[in-house]
């Protein structure tokens, strides 16, 4: 007999026993589906069997395990319909190009541009299968045989990525005839998927999920499609410079270090990334009614390097950019507004004196001299340190925090006067093609590295604190990024390969019985696809230095 430990309570369950049919037992104690376990210490899948004696935890949609699961299975769930709607000859090429909100854009090639009617009887053949409750079947086979089964399924990505991978075995998964490899975990079966969406948009269309990015969201509901316009023109134009630099995939950067061409791809993204904030900054310094650059973007953009780099422009222009940080407005670390956990919320925008920073920057547009606050972290309270300001002809406020682009912040500015900038690090890259690469995950890994070295923070504490920096940033940041007069991309193409070096020793140091184990083994994995590339080849102006150090401008 297997005994399993769930909440402190002790079952007993005949050996082999899968963690499906004791989820079955206990799914009417959650509000939220279960679709995975930790068992033993380690996520697993609920089609595993239960042997000697352990701890069981079930996972739900509401968990972020869970949820990349759940999104995982539904886009095999769409790979497997795509084989009814479109059956052989016809071979329609699926590209799961990049998330978007709670959803992720999708292509299509080789069918002509897919109408709403397709959409529709797509939708229902998914349905279809899902009523069916078909197995996601897992198995492991050789490396060398993956890569020549992906090659006769004209799936080059994978096939391209496989070519690095060092271990001899992987595991695919069959859904009724449809092969594939996923980064992660999958749901049992098909009967799990019942909650998603197919919208037409732009040249191909979204396959939507349900949210659960906060508390109380029901994860059984579709999330709703806001089209947001600017940040997915961002997205695909990093998409396109993948696809003109040669490196869309992780398995093409892969190629590109293991054939010394690494050099001419730093320098080339480098001299791109220059170029566009000279061309931003050349906008700003043409319109003389703009004195207040509003900056906002979520944890490890890149904010400050961008921030420097592009006050150099418009010094160059003949501007005379000033930093502030809205950080020096906060309220007295005793007036601070109370969470919902009890704690005080350092992130929500009550925090800030905005009365009090309307009436500074008022002033300011008016050429009064103003003397300005510095907030003392260490004492919480705000000071008066001989910070005077006067803005002149030429002057512009360099502005910097979380709430820059929430209109509550700046209400009594001109719109003419601000000009508002949304920073966040838009990978370019996808795994293979129906696997894209989180930008979240590049942002972690980021701030892994970045505080290590400058915080003195261990990787556990960084994963630790991840969950409500995600909070924050979708309730403050992420819903007023379409009001951005630009969105600007931080990411580069090659930082991974970088960042690698750095964070794989941080990652492998996190002992297997600590709480953020499970988060550390998934990164872990998520950089074995990656080659490392040395950071010698990087200049010490560029954004990465940030967070590897050695920046000249920091």
């Amino acid at each position: 007999m297997a005994k399993v430990i769930i909440g402190g309570n002790e079952e007993t369950y005949e050996e082999g026993t899968r963690l499906v049919d004791i989820a079955a037992k206990h799914q009417s104690e959650y509000k939220d589906d279960i679709v995975l376990a930790k068992y033993k210490g380690s996520l697993t899948e609920l089609s595993k069997a239960v042997t000697g004696v352990a701890d069981l935890q079930f996972l739900t949609t509401a968990d972020k395990d869970g949820r990349r699961a759940y999104r995982r299975s539904v886009v095999f769930l769409l790979q497997r319909a795509l084989m009814d709607v479109y059956p052989l000859p016809a071979n329609p090429y699926l590209r799961v190009e990049h998330s978007l909100g709670q959803g992720d854009f999708c292509t299509l090639e080789g069918v002509g541009e897919i109408t709403e009617e397709d959409l529709q009887e797509l939708k229902k053949v998914m349905l279809d299968l899902v009523e069916k409750d078909l197995p996601l079947k897992k198995y492991s086979i050789k490396t060398t045989q993956a890569k020549e089964m992906f090659h006769s399924f004209n799936m080059k990505d994978k096939e391209q990525l496989l070519k690095y991978r060092t271990s001899s075995n992987i595991n695919v998964y069959d859904l009724d005839g449809c092969i594939d490899y996923f980064y992660g975990y999958m749901v049992p079966s098909t009967k799990y998927l019942k909650y998603f969406d197919l919208i037409k948009f732009e040249n191909g269309f979204m396959l939507m999920y349900p949210d659960g990015s906060l508390p109380g969201i029901d994860t059984r509901v579709v999330a709703e499609f806001k089209k947001p316009m600017k940040l997915f023109c961002v997205q695909q134009a990093a998409s396109d410079f993948g696809q003109i630099m040669g490196v869309p995939t992780v398995g093409a950067l892969n190629e590109v270090i293991a054939k010394g061409k690494i050099r001419d791809l730093v320098l080339s993204q480098e001299a791109i990334f220059e170029r566009n904030i000279g061309e931003l900054a050349a906008n700003i310094a043409a319109n003389k009614d703009i004195k207040f650059v509003m900056m906002a973007g979520p944890s490890s953009s890149g904010k400050t390097t961008f921030s420097h780099k592009l006050s150099a422009q418009l010094r160059a222009l003949g501007c005379v950019p000033h930093p502030l940080p809205l950080d020096d407005f906060y309220l007295n670390r005793d007036q601070m507004p109370i969470d919902e956990y009890g704690e005080k919320d350092f992130e929500a925008i009550e925090g800030l004196d905005i009365p009090y920073f309307n009436e500074c920057m008022v002033k300011l547009l008016n050429g009064e001299r103003v003397l300005l606050p510095n907030f003392n972290f260490k004492i919480g309270k705000r000071e008066y340190n001989d910070h005077y300001m006067q803005l002149g002809k030429n002057d512009i406020l360099v502005i910097e925090g979380i709430h820059g682009l929430n209109d509550r912040m700046s209400s009594s500015l001109p719109a003419e006067s601000k000009y508002k900038i949304y920073l966040s690090a838009l990978t370019q890259l996808s795994i293979d093609e129906h696997n894209p690469l989180s930008t979240a995950d590049g942002r972690l890994i980021r701030r892994i590295v970045r505080d290590a070295r400058t915080r003195a923070t261990s990787a556990e504490e960084t994963i630790a604190m991840w969950d409500s920096v995600r909070r924050g940033e979708e309730k403050n940041i992420f819903p007023f990024q379409e009001k951005a007069d630009y969105i600007f991309n931080t990411a580069l193409i090659y930082e991974m390969a970088v960042l690698k070096l750095y964070v794989d020793p941080m990652l492998y140091a996190i002992e297997p019985n600590h709480p953020m184990y499970a988060e550390a083994k998934r990164l872990i994995k998520l950089l074995d696809y990656f080659l490392p590339m040395a950071p010698d080849v990087i200049p010490n102006n560029s954004l990465v230095r940030e967070f590897i150090g050695g920046s000249c401008i920091l």
